[in-house]
């Protein structure tokens, strides 16, 4: 046994599910100080009241050169603090070319700090581009669970193909995460969430659908609107096993959509219309909350705002860039809901994703020499009408249509980059569709510039089944749409130079464990040729 084997002995690769704790202790003091008065020295040799990786590890936004491994310390995750001692904590990290680290090409120590809930966000670099690597963890002799990671491509690097998975909306309390346990299994080069990691409501004593035999805990009751209280809803959707063992598989690059802060919230104006005082620092508190709980790289937001944008090339095979549509955006037209178009959603002075963010996209695209670009988007992007009886078409307001004017404009600058083949993955509907991207919508003959795959929710909306009455009219009046599946599951989406594979995959139920995994639809779309093709 070589010394380092004997520092980091082998963990097992998956934690035991937990019993729920009782929530207690004082809410968090300072949460929004990087540094506390005197300063807080890292001690490697406190004694912890258990086991701190309770939160699992996980690994995300990989560049050709480096990767960013997170872990969170928390031994009793249902308290504000996850049970730590009120100072910083020494965590030693590895990473190895093998899974039982005899080779350790990078390694390190951090400091885990109460500030920012003992997370810890190791920008690893150094590291060789387009192999996978494995990583871990070690605080007070505790070692965490072993994580896969990979790194891209480099720049320029001719690629054979790609797979990525695109995940989001994982109510908690909705069912369980058995689509993770199957995204775990996937051999996939990414994971692009996009969106509703958590939701910001209370949970019964029973946990919804998931009817557990350990009650949640009181705390859980009331909306996360505070720093401690977002914490605390992060521990417990990470409390799932497979959600935990679909971060150890691979490297996630995630954005938000709206729950990680409050339901359809725009910009500064809350659902509820709260004062904007208040509601600017429940948003800061959610994005330092959401920050802490993603493998994002430092800094963390430091008030209300937080760039979260951002691009990332995989040889000359696909570039990824990922979108925030929250943050910037107008307050949403009529009230929000699905409403006919009227001249405030039509105004063109409305925002959506701002047009420094378009600017960015655009000429990021022009510049890009991939094969494929894929917008990681939160709110579908192409026109969806839901035709009412009373009203004629209808739109949702809280969509990309509910913002015409800029989302014209994304669709005209898209179609003027046709050649890059555009590929935009969004989730939020609870929903699997796909649909081709057109100049006009309502001609079934206009061109097509692109494809938007919407992959349907982990466990959000229950159940589900294959179509709904409303789902059906979107078939019925949107000719552009070529799917809708309405169960739970995720999308796979597998690239090669000549084409676009799509897989929709689903299971049955999640008001139990156990659910097997399908396809559901497959669609191929050939390089320079967009238009989706059934397989």
């Amino acid at each position: 046994m070589t010394e380092t084997e004997e520092e980091f002995p082998r963990p097992a690769a998956r934690l035991a599910r937990r019993r729920f704790l009782t929530v207690i202790g004082a809410a968090t003091a300072l949460a929004f100080a990087s540094n506390l008065p005197g300063g807080i020295e890292a001690s490697a040799a406190s004694r912890l009241p258990g086991d701190p990786f309770t939160l699992g590890v996980a690994s995300g936004d990989p560049l050709s050169d480096a990767v960013v491994i997170w872990t969170r310390l928390a031994p009793k995750p249902y308290e504000p603090l996850g049970g730590m001692p009120y100072k910083a904590m020494t965590v030693e990290w590895q990473v190895a070319t093998d899974d039982r680290f005899r080779h350790v090409v990078r390694s390190g120590k951090t400091s885990a700090r109460p500030e920012y809930s003992y997370s810890v966000h190791v920008d690893v670099r150094g590291l060789r581009p387009d192999r996978h690597y494995w990583y871990r963890f070690k605080a007070d002799k505790h070692l965490s669970p072993v994580g896969r990671t990979k790194t891209a491509p480099a720049p320029g690097q001719r690629v054979d193909h790609l797979t990525f998975a695109v995940a989001s909306c994982q109510s908690w309390p909705d069912g369980y995460y058995t689509a993770h346990s199957h995204l775990a299994d996937e051999n996939v080069d990414a994971v692009l969430f996009v969106g509703d990691y958590i939701y910001e409501y209370g949970i019964s004593t029973a946990g919804g659908l998931r009817n557990v035999s350990d009650p949640v805990p009181d705390q859980f009751r009331t909306e996360a609107d505070t720093l401690d209280r977002y914490r605390l809803q992060y521990a417990l959707y990470k409390s799932d096993p497979d959600l935990r063992a679909a971060h150890q598989n691979a490297p996630w690059i995630p954005t938000w959509d709206d729950h990680e802060v409050q339901d359809n919230y725009a910009n500064l104006t809350s659902r509820t219309n709260a004062p904007v005082e208040d509601f600017t620092v429940r948003r800061a508190s959610a994005y330092r909350a959401y920050w802490e709980h993603m493998p994002l790289r430092s800094p963390a937001p430091q008030g209300p705002n937080y760039m979260l944008y951002r691009r990332f090339t995989f040889g000359r095979l696909a570039e990824i860039n990922v979108l925030d549509t929250r943050q910037y955006r107008a307050d949403q037209a009529s009230g929000d809901g699905w409403h006919p178009d009227s001249p405030e959603s039509l105004d063109p002075a409305r925002a959506f994703a701002g047009d420094q963010q378009q600017r960015w996209l655009f000429d990021g695209m022009k510049r890009s020499h991939s094969t494929w670009n894929l917008l990681a988007n939160q709110v579908v992007m192409s026109q969806m009408d839901l035709v009412n009886p009373n009203l004629g078409d209808t739109y949702n307001m809280d969509a990309w249509d509910g913002y015409a004017a800029e989302q014209k404009r994304m669709h005209d600058g898209l179609a003027a980059l046709r050649t890059r083949n555009p590929v935009v993955v969004t989730g939020d509907v609870h929903a699997a569709y796909a649909m081709d991207m057109k100049r006009d919508f309502s001609d079934p003959d206009s061109e097509t510039f692109g494809v938007e795959l919407v992959g349907t929710s982990i466990s959000s909306g229950g159940n589900g089944g294959d179509v709904s009455v409303n789902g059906q009219n979107f078939l019925d009046h949107n000719p552009h749409l070529k799917l809708v599946n309405e169960r739970r599951g995720y999308l796979v989406v597998t690239l090669t130079q000549r084409e676009l594979h799509a897989d929709y995959r689903a299971v049955p139920y999640i008001d139990r464990p156990g659910a097997p995994i399908s396809t559901v639809k497959s669609f191929t779309v050939e390089a320079g040729n967009p238009g989706l093709n059934p397989v």
